[in-house]
């Protein structure tokens, strides 16, 4: 299985963000993580819906976890940012012709299920802890990370 990548791009964008004891520019952080300041703010906005990224307007405003954010499943945050749908699409435009007697489709949903399974006691927290979180914190320039938590 392979990630999109806007899921892959949402993931290091709330990384860094998780680093960050004050908010950051979107610019900044599409500049950190050297992509293209159009696709960041796609995925902002998606992380937004979710719950995961506050955005504050004017002076000291910018992109910033939300308590939520910060202690997010992992395998939900994927699960949401790659939608519902199979590994394989056996009905798609040339349906298979296996497909009412396949065992391969049931295989490869069971290896989807435990592939997010093995994401979901993973924090947001947990992929910030060291040795992730000093190399962050020298991309997007902060503190040191400190505990999750709430910003102030």
């Amino acid at each position: 299985m392979r990630l999109t990548k806007s899921t892959d791009l949402a993931l290091r964008a709330v990384m860094a963000l998780a680093v960050k004891d004050e908010p950051s520019t979107a610019r900044d952080v599409a500049e950190a993580m050297r992509v293209p300041y159009s696709h960041l703010a796609k995925v902002v906005a998606r992380l937004q819906h979710l719950g995961v990224v506050e955005t504050r307007r004017g002076r000291g405003g910018g992109l910033g976890l939300t308590p939520a954010g910060r202690t997010a499943s992992v395998g939900r945050l994927v699960r949401e940012l790659e939608g519902v749908g199979d590994v394989v699409d056996c009905e798609g435009e040339t349906p298979c012709p296996l497909a009412g007697a396949c065992r391969l489709r049931g295989a490869l949903r069971r290896a989807q299920e435990a592939f997010y399974a093995s994401l979901d006691p993973l924090t947001v927290a947990d992929l910030t802890a060291a040795p992730t979180g000093p190399v962050l914190v020298g991309l997007v320039g902060s503190g040191p990370p400190g505990p999750p938590g709430p910003r102030d």
